[in-house]
């Protein structure tokens, strides 16, 4: 997901493709996790953010070119983080991590209430 959010996938339906990445994740943390599955949800969307912001930080030309909605926000970011914009995807990644951290948690928790364990 993180090269295809690069230039591949529009900015319109990445949230599409998101949400069937949380479910397909949280349904094999449920099946394969011996428990704790909101943790085991949360550290791999953290792990995630990881490689999803050096990526865009490494094609940031591409991938504001592919995200106007993203590159207009830089421009209300303070002059500190305006001025370095890879700078602020760099600082605000973990804080996207976190979030999505707890919404694939949440699902994987539900999930292995949902999914039977082999």
């Amino acid at each position: 997901m993180a090269v295809a959010t690069v230039s591949l996938i529009p900015e319109k339906i990445e949230p599409l493709f998101w949400v069937v990445i949380f479910i397909f994740c949280a349904w094999v943390i449920a099946k394969a996790c011996p428990g704790k599955y909101f943790l085991h949800g949360f550290l791999v969307s953290l792990v995630n953010c990881v490689w999803i912001v050096a990526l865009h930080v490494v094609f940031y030309k591409s991938y504001m070119a592919n995200h106007p909605n993203m590159a207009s926000m830089n421009a209300n970011l303070p002059a500190s983080l305006a001025s370095h914009p890879r700078r602020a995807m760099v600082l605000m990644g973990p804080v996207f991590g976190v979030l999505s951290g707890i919404i694939l948690g949440l699902f994987s928790f539900i999930a292995s209430k949902i999914v039977q364990k082999n």
